[in-house]
């Protein structure tokens, strides 16, 4: 019995202690994240993207600037950026344009930068965004290379017929365009509330609503990524010996050691499932595991190869263009990684030492816990906006994906379902597929069932949790009812439902 019992301490003893390595790298990291996705959902609502998105025609330098700064403005996870460059390309964008926007919506970001900046220092954020530029530069001018012709044509109407929502979403987005002399609009706000460029004023209440629907977005699509993320560097750090980190990552061989962290980074990123912010705290255990420099930066690169999304490429492009494009992004990323180490090396600003430990496994009444306590305050000031959008007019021309939660702007979603006579809107067809198998547990839509029993619905329009039962707010239409949060989602309800009786 005794002997049970300490096998079985010594057994839970090394999962308390990753979890509690987990746990306190997230603690470490809890006010730039807050900042992080705060910042990202200010940009995605108040810079205008439309203008971009017409402008993606070629790989040209100016195109790829443009891809770039498309993506640095549509801040999301990999699986969102996969979906949303598959869309920019049934709708007309040049290929590689839409890779080059994939690359910066996960890697080029702000909330990223921060977090690098406090979990592993400034060098680093640093390398993510010189890499980064380094990275895109490689692939606009290798991918341009090789992805063209008929191959590309090809996909793109492969990926028509099997989208025709997309087309015609295409073509009504053009076609709205043209009927406002080519102005970009993301909305039917007033005038006043936009500026001459079509972006939002900062005076606009609607668009501050809307920036904190998309931090909410964001963090709630994000989070078994970032769940993931830090039980697996937990784990990492405390139960993984250094040998066996010796073993995986070469040492004494100056360049040679470089050449092979670099392609081996992206491999532990294919095999890990863990992508967009999810893989920052794997890097810091990688770090201190004894991966190099350029190794920790193609490791971070490497998040659009996870191997989720290498099975999303093949459906969206078939089996040869995903091994095609497997190779090309996996050379890049590990050259980036690679050319990265040799600027900041040649720069001396490559970071000597290695803590022993990533983080401090333990409270103490640091700067970090007073600007967590800060940061969570504003946190619930962000989460009572959002609750209250409608209040200040946000969510007019968007959605909710009712599997992971992200706002989607209604013009550009990259899929859509037409459930029960209406709309739904996702920012992936993954989302839409789990949607459609019900493997998520969400039925939207749904009424009461005939027993008379409560079961929680979710909102048609903002993607929010309502319990029929205690409801206030809700609306009948085809002999379904319908169950709301506000006033203000019933009345976008009505709107956008005599609009499509219209439109039929």
């Amino acid at each position: 019995m005794t002997g049970t019992f300490v096998a079985t301490v010594a057994w839970i003893d090394p999962i308390g202690r990753s979890l509690r390595e987990g746990f306190f790298m997230f603690w470490e990291t809890l006010w730039p994240l807050i900042l992080g996705f705060g910042l990202s959902g200010v940009v995605q609502s108040f810079v205008s993207r439309d203008a971009l998105q017409r402008k993606l025609g070629n790989h040209g330098v100016v195109a790829t600037a443009r891809a770039s700064a498309y993506g640095m403005v549509s801040s999301s996870c990999s699986y969102a950026a996969s979906a949303m460059s598959k869309s920019l390309f049934v709708k007309g964008a040049d290929f590689v344009s839409t890779l080059v926007f994939m690359f910066a919506s996960t890697n080029l970001v702000v909330e990223l930068g921060v977090i690098l900046v406090v979990l592993m220092g400034w060098q680093f954020a640093a390398s993510e965004f010189i890499g980064g530029a380094i990275m895109i530069a490689l692939l606009a001018t290798s991918a341009g290379l090789w992805f063209r012709g008929r191959e590309i044509e090809a996909a793109r109407a492969t990926l028509i017929s099997q989208s025709p929502t997309l087309s015609t979403s295409a073509h009504a987005t053009h076609d709205h365009l043209d009927q406002h002399d080519g102005s970009p609009t993301m909305s039917d706000e007033p005038s006043s509330e936009r500026s001459s460029t079509g972006a939002r004023s900062l005076r606009s209440p609607s668009g501050w609503a809307n920036a904190a629907t998309y931090t909410m977005a964001d963090l709630t699509m994000l989070r078994k990524e970032m769940v993931v993320g830090y039980g697996i560097a937990g784990f990492l750090a405390t139960l993984v010996p250094t040998r066996w980190w010796n073993v995986v990552f070469l040492h004494g061989h100056g360049f040679w050691t470089s050449v092979e962290n670099v392609v081996v980074g992206p491999f532990i990123a294919i095999i890990s499932f863990v992508c967009s912010v999810g893989n920052v705290p794997l890097a810091a255990a990688l770090w201190h595991g004894g991966i190099s420099f350029g190794g920790v930066v193609s490791f971070i690169f490497a998040d659009l190869i996870a191997f989720p999304l290498l099975l999303i490429y093949r459906r969206y492009y078939g089996t040869k263009m995903m091994v095609k494009m497997l190779a090309i992004f996996w050379v890049v990323m590990a050259a980036a990684g690679l050319l990265t180490e040799g600027l900041f090396t040649a720069a001396h600003l490559v970071p000597q030492t290695r803590s022993t430990q990533v983080v401090a496994a333990h409270f103490s009444w640091n700067y970090t816990t007073y600007l967590n306590l800060v940061f969570l305050v504003l946190f619930g000031f962000i989460y009572w906006v959002y609750r209250h959008r409608a209040r200040f007019g946000g969510g007019d021309g968007y959605a909710i994906d009712p599997v992971c939660g992200m706002q989607v702007e209604i013009a550009h979603a990259p899929a859509v379902l037409e459930h029960e006579g209406s709309a739904v809107y996702f920012c992936s067809d993954h989302c839409r597929d789990r949607f459609k198998s019900g493997s998520n547990g969400t039925h939207v839509h749904a009424a009461p069932s005939s027993s008379g029993a409560n079961t929680e619905v979710i909102d048609p329009i903002c993607g929010m949790t309502v319990d029929p039962a205690t409801a206030h707010h809700s609306s009948r239409r085809d002999d379904v009812q319908y169950y709301f949060c506000s006033q203000g989602c019933v009345e976008r309800f009505d709107r956008e439902s005599m609009a499509h009786h219209h439109e039929t």
